[in-house]
């Protein structure tokens, strides 16, 4: 399944970080070169060995390791090499996309998954079951021997355990074997695709197999490392007789991602005119003098870069000082300032000029001439939420949990009144200042609601991603609400929701199967409601950020009151204790 090592680097809005795996440690990097070079010369050889013509001809060899040299490490690690001609297959793909005219290239054809006959579904797809035409109208294949190929990846044992959890928890080992069974031996449909890589692109293809009516039950999505995608899906949901019809289908739909970007485009470019029209309709208003400054650009002459505080494929975050004051400098990378990239950067800092909370990271200005874009917030010395939960080991009491939350919900609650929807909220977005007070932060994928109220544009990390969102449905100002309640959970537990999932399967087991992480039995109770109203799947029953406020408010004020109670009986018992001695 898709692979995401940098857990707080996963959001839509950046398709290499769906793709890009951690930095490992020298010996491993070793061992898994060592990995890729087996792999490689056994693909070769069993490519040799079978007279295939490519194969024969004069420098593949060096064709080939270029393919996976120019593919994460990941690819020869996954990759079946029973089905050397599979590898073959990415690499034409690969080669289609280079040219616009053939983008995206498509392959679809039939795979089967089958339990091996030592009962281990994980291992089933290590068969010999020779190739055949995709396009015969009635196979016949067995629930043991599948006449079909396996897929070009292994299977994750995880996935399968998504598959047949929960529904089937009444049901017999022998019982859920057999599901198994039936559920794996059937053909499905593997789905490659090659693009040019680019954000959220991982999502869009998603989102149109779930409108074209496919269950993904396999997905292995690879980025070249000259800017190409190699996105594999193994779905069900389309009659197995009908595969070029399914590749008809696809090919015909994929343009709705060019028609979606378009129509996304357009509702920015609205929202920017609407804003600018009411606000030269204003009347009745004091007239502020002006002298044709923007009082939110800043001199880079003023700013004094510090220690870089991380680093992303868009840009870097440096701590420094402006005007004498700490500050953080987020700076876009000026190999990546694309025409897209300044679209985000100006939303963000349209967004952030709109907003004063003291729930909200404080805007202090930006450098808008290119190539030097950076904007500059103030500096939150106490780290992000995910790093003191997930990275150093934290963990809350329940009063400051709950005091966490009530910043938040405050500070989401006056973005929401503002008609701001974030879109991306998570622990890595809310960070903290000296004094432990919580803000939210990162509007690089946040928007003004538009007319209608509802928006379609797909945004945010699948780990804290609302089911409408996750669909590409229309959504509002609720999803942020879903968002919220997985950040509540995440504070509750200290672990990463879904932590044993990728964030693909998570989506996946979210829509799907109405999955949610599961809530300790030791919680509080109205802290439950809470959490659970907030997670609902029909955004219409999750309740607004001003009700959470008071209803985690109540909350505080009672727990709070418990906690005078203890400790006014625990002092009254210490004195009678000293009085004995």
């Amino acid at each position: 399944m898709l692979m995401v090592a940098k857990e707080d680097n996963e959001s839509c809005g950046s398709g290499v970080h769906h793709r890009t795996s951690s930095t490992s440690s020298a010996p491993s990097q070793s061992r898994q070169h060592r990995q890729k070079l087996e792999v490689y010369d056994e693909i070769l050889r069993r490519l040799i060995s079978t007279g295939n013509e490519e194969a024969l001809q004069p420098g593949f060899n060096d064709q080939l390791w270029a393919h996976f040299n120019r593919l994460p490490t990941r690819y020869a690690l996954d990759v079946n090499v029973e089905r050397a001609e599979d590898v073959l297959m990415h690499k034409r793909l690969l080669h289609l996309a280079h040219d616009p005219a053939n983008r995206p290239s498509i392959e679809v054809h039939l795979v089967q998954l089958h339990p091996s006959s030592d009962e281990n579904p994980a291992d089933s797809f290590q068969s010999n079951a020779p190739r055949v035409d995709s396009g015969q109208s009635s196979p016949k294949y067995s629930s043991r021997q599948g006449i079909f190929p396996p897929p070009a990846f292994g299977s994750s044992p995880n996935l399968e355990a998504l598959a047949l959890e929960e529904n089937d928890s009444e049901d017999s080992e022998e019982e859920r074997y057999v599901h198994a069974s039936v559920q794996y031996s059937r053909p499905m449909h593997e789905i490659t695709i090659s693009t040019d890589d680019k954000p959220k692109l991982l999502s869009q293809l998603t989102a149109l197999l779930a409108e074209v009516g496919l269950n993904i039950q396999e997905a292995h999505a690879f980025s070249t490392t000259d800017g190409y995608s190699l996105d594999v899906f193994v779905v069900e949901g389309w009659p197995y007789e009908e595969t070029e019809k399914l590749k008809a289908t696809l090919e015909k739909e994929v343009l709705k991602i060019e028609r979606h970007e378009r129509s996304r485009r357009q509702s920015i470019s609205f929202v920017d005119e609407c804003d600018q029209a009411r606000m030269n309709n204003e009347l009745d208003h004091l007239n502020i003098p002006n002298d044709g400054t923007d009082v939110w650009e800043i001199d880079p002459k003023h700013l004094k870069y510090g220690t870089q505080i991380a680093s992303a494929s868009y840009g870097e975050l440096f701590k420094g000082t402006y005007c004498s004051q700490e500050v953080a400098i987020k700076v876009l990378k000026t190999e990546h300032v694309s025409t897209e990239m300044q679209k985000e950067f100006a939303q963000e800092v349209y967004i952030m000029r709109k907003v004063r909370h003291k729930n909200v990271v404080q805007f202090m200005g930006a450098c808008t001439k290119p190539p030097g874009l950076c904007i500059v917030t103030e500096f939150m010395s106490g780290g992000s939420v995910y790093d003191y939960l997930h990275k150093h080991k934290g963990c809350f009491k329940f009063p400051t949990l709950l005091k966490v939350a009530i910043d938040v919900s405050k500070g989401m609650s006056y973005l929401h009144q503002h008609n701001i929807i974030h879109r991306d909220l998570k622990s890595a977005n809310l960070l903290m200042d000296e004094n432990g007070v919580v803000k939210v932060a990162d509007f690089g994928v946040a928007r003004v609601k538009v007319q209608s109220g509802v928006m379609t544009a797909e945004t945010g990390t699948y780990r804290w991603m609302a089911p409408e969102v996750i669909e590409h449905k229309p959504y509002d100002h609720k999803a942020d609400v879903f968002s919220f309640g997985i950040v509540l959970w995440e504070l509750l537990t200290g672990k990463l929701p879904y932590e044993y999932l990728t964030p693909l399967q998570a989506a996946i087991g979210v829509v799907q199967k109405g999955k949610r992480p599961a809530i300790p039995k030791s919680a509080h109770p109205k802290f439950v409601q809470i959490l659970e109203k907030s997670w609902q799947q029909d955004p219409t029953l999750r309740p607004d950020f001003s009700e959470i406020t008071e209803l985690l408010q109540q909350l505080a004020k009672e727990v709070g009151d418990e906690g005078e109670r203890r400790d006014r009986s625990g002092g009254f018992l210490s004195v009678l204790r000293r009085g004995h001695h």
